[in-house]
């Protein structure tokens, strides 16, 4: 065809077999006789013209071949995604839990999801900031050691319950840090500043006016906001809740996270393996990450082999998380966890330009329409595909701004190999340089699935898809997997 969408044949011919796409058969398209020629058996007559014996009616402008319908054509292969492309759709598609109430203790690590106002002041009183001497600022005023302000000390007071008390000129009232402060002081000189004198003090220097004093409401005034939505609660926000009086507070859940794992040579951990079996790691290592990230995790093991176990399996899961984790559920077609995933709605399954774990599938199933990720069953992908799609996810649940790792740039100790077009994840160990920035050494050549190899690596070493070789001393992305980073 050319570019307008004619016929490439020459002038005058035309390609007489086409595709009709809504029967599916091969049409073909017969020419019209010469002017003054009759119709030719299986032609339609000219205008005006009765239609010979046996001829096609008037209304059939088109005979069908029957000998060149086509055998059906099979399916179009899915297009590749993507890294990008899958993470969007499963970041768009995660939904945030409502917050919920709880003691301030158990909210360590989650996200305030309100807007904690004080009723308090903070401090509640004009209090010493340290221990030394409440004073008169104008009383020390141009104090040095040479020539010390010398002040008679009227009482002492401590951290604590207390009457009140005052001071007037030439006087000092002793005070620990925390304890009230007396009226008519304006300062607290520090200890160390004075000679410690219990009946009369030498002052060698004067600070200035409020120095080292806590006024009242200074810190946190009355009504206004303590603690403000989106703080992550860790021990300082505790502290700051405690002393406003908030025993409990509303935040933004943990995430409930059941992970799986499917295929017919697994066995748990407490079960020797046979030849051709396998221990299921990928249920403790997905739901050990999915903490990690700080979701509450569940690991529910092996699914079931028996469809009805199984339905009611994948049907519990559904209904008791806000997100199913599932490894291993690319097998061969007819697979019965992809059959029984496909009754509970829509899953997608497809291919995505990363190595490891090419294939990946997520949808959302059940009543409650729960996003489930599908994850590779080979623990060493499965974990790499965790970190760029299910960590993400947790941490959106979790309202966290920041959703992905922090990279750095590093030196590549050794040449990087990569398949193009795909992007490639490697595990690998990231060092300090000796002079300065940092230096990557890949574990293994990412061909090989080693769990030992994997315990020992402290990043991942990523090569985009248009890169198919970093040499010796380039530089590379570098992820640094961080324990709860």
């Amino acid at each position: 065809m050319t570019d307008d969408g004619r016929s490439g044949t020459l002038p005058g011919q035309r390609d007489t077999t086409a595709l009709d796409l809504r029967q599916g058969t091969v049409v073909r398209e017969v020419p019209a006789p010469p002017q003054g020629m009759a119709p030719l058996h299986g032609m339609a007559p000219l205008h005006g013209m009765a239609p010979p014996h046996g001829a096609a009616p008037p209304h059939a402008t088109t005979a069908i071949d029957r000998d060149l319908v086509p055998p059906p054509a099979p399916p179009e292969p899915v297009p590749p995604r993507t890294v990008e492309q899958h993470l969007d759709e499963i970041l768009s598609a995660v939904p945030q839990p409502d917050p919920i109430e709880l003691a301030v203790l158990d909210a360590q690590g989650l996200l305030c999801a309100e807007e904690v106002v004080s009723q308090r002041a903070l401090p509640a009183f004009d209090q010493a900031a340290l221990d030394g001497y409440a004073v008169r600022a104008l009383d020390v005023e141009g104090a040095t050691p040479e020539e010390p302000a010398y002040l008679s000390v009227v009482g002492e007071s401590v951290a604590g319950p207390s009457g009140p008390s005052s001071i007037g000129p030439g006087m000092a009232h002793k005070v620990a840090a925390g304890a009230m402060l007396p009226v008519g002081a304006d300062v607290v000189v520090p200890a160390v500043w004075t000679d410690g004198g219990a009946v009369t003090v030498a002052v060698h220097a004067g600070p200035a006016a409020g120095d080292w004093v806590r006024r009242a409401g200074e810190d946190v005034a009355p009504g206004t906001t303590a603690v403000q939505v989106g703080t992550p609660i860790g021990p300082a926000q505790i502290s700051l809740l405690a002393a406003v009086g908030r025993d409990r507070v509303q935040v933004r859940p943990r995430p409930r996270v059941a992970v799986l794992s499917a295929g017919s040579e697994l066995v748990d951990i407490s079960t020797p393996p046979a030849p051709g079996q396998v221990v299921d790691v990928n249920s403790y290592a997905l739901a050990a990450a999915a903490r990690d990230a700080g979701a509450e995790a569940y690991r529910s093991g092996i699914v079931p082999a028996d469809r009805r176990r199984l339905t009611e399996v994948l049907e519990s899961q559904l209904l008791r998380s806000d997100l199913v984790l599932i490894a291993g559920t690319f097998a061969c077609e007819g697979d019965l966890v992809q059959e029984v995933l496909a009754e509970l709605g829509p899953l997608r399954s497809s291919p995505v330009t990363m190595h490891p774990g090419p294939v990946q599938a997520f949808g959302r199933l059940g009543r409650d329409a729960v996003p489930v990720i599908c994850v590779p069953g080979e623990p060493v992908a499965a974990l790499v595909a965790f970190e760029v799609f299910v960590r993400p996810a947790i941490r959106v649940m979790l309202g966290k701004r920041q959703l992905f790792r922090r990279t750095v740039q590093a030196i590549a100790a050794e040449r990087l190999a990569s398949p193009l077009g795909y992007r490639q994840y490697l595990h690998g160990q990231v060092m300090r340089h000796p002079d300065g920035g940092y230096v990557v050494e890949p574990l293994g050549d990412g061909s090989e699935a080693m769990l030992a190899r994997m315990a020992r690596a402290n990043c991942l070493i990523v090569v985009d898809e248009d890169v198919t070789e970093v040499a010796a001393g380039g530089l590379v992305t570098v992820m640094p997997l961080l324990l709860g980073g």
